[in-house]
């Protein structure tokens, strides 16, 4: 490898968690690329940490390939892929319609596994990681989340048969699966869920946290913090780990829980 400063990509970094890696990572000096389908929030982050804005749609292979390649070229080296990209939708199978599905998996799993890809000699070349944020989303079944449930759990292993395949050539790849953040995005879902109730955006994320043994959302630097860590050689034996930063959420026995609120129908 080239004596250039490591390098992250990090995609969909306009906002929300991908926007705070870029910060954090940055500010620890990694050298970052910062990717989405939106140019001004790109812009925005770049001109708050350094980082390259480089617009792409994750979804179209081509572009995939092209922005890899240009990372690999300008910057001479890709040390680590973050790959934070993801859309949500609401319902049940039956719910569910089938361009919405295609349109989720697309977005949340398919397009990881051409940027991984993509990546991957690179990534060989360097000694690096990919870093999946994926979701509890992914290890708890929600209620009418089926295919972004499915998508994050499909990403989770999707990392890990990387993790498995690639670590003996010196590949890691670790997944981070947050419970609520506030993020732009999650800030949209508590006006959808408080309005009808007449809760205020704070009254709706305490709402939705109230089993949550830390009592409150992650904040998107703390997300942040986790991804950077398995990033970064602090953790270079950890391969194939799936980090919940979830305030104990997926800790809870749903059985207890009347010994500690009294639960009643809105």
């Amino acid at each position: 490898m080239s004596g250039a400063a490591r390098t992250m990509l990090i995609t969909g970094a306009g906002t929300g968690v991908g926007a705070a890696v870029a910060e954090r990572a940055t500010a620890t000096g990694w050298r970052v690329v910062v990717t989405g389908r939106r140019e001004a929030p790109l812009q925005a982050v770049a001109a708050r940490t350094g980082a390259r804005p480089v617009v792409c749609d994750v979804r179209d292979p081509a572009r995939v390939a092209a922005l890899v390649a240009d990372v690999a070229a300008v910057e001479g080296r890709l040390d680590c892929v973050v790959a934070n990209a993801g859309v949500m939708a609401v319902g049940s199978v039956l719910e569910t319609d089938p361009q919405a599905w295609d349109d989720v998996l697309a977005t949340n799993l398919t397009s990881v596994f051409h940027l991984v890809r993509a990546a991957l000699p690179h990534l060989l070349d360097a000694g690096g990681s990919l870093v999946a944020v994926s979701s509890i989303a992914a290890l708890r079944a929600p209620s009418e989340s089926a295919a972004y449930a499915v998508s994050k759990a499909g990403l989770v292993m999707l990392a890990q048969t990387v993790a498995r395949d690639f670590a003996g050539r010196g590949v890691r790849a670790n997944v981070v699966c947050p419970g609520w953040v506030r993020t732009e995005m999650a800030d949209e879902e508590m006006a959808e869920f408080g309005g009808p109730l007449g809760l205020s955006r704070e009254e709706a994320y305490a709402e939705v946290t109230r089993l949550v043994p830390q009592q409150r959302p992650a904040e998107a630097a703390e997300v942040a913090a986790a991804v950077t860590w398995l990033a970064g050689e602090d953790a270079s034996y950890v391969n194939g780990a799936c980090l919940t930063v979830d305030g104990g959420t997926v800790l809870v026995d749903p059985g207890t829980v009347p010994f500690d609120f009294a639960v009643r129908p809105r």
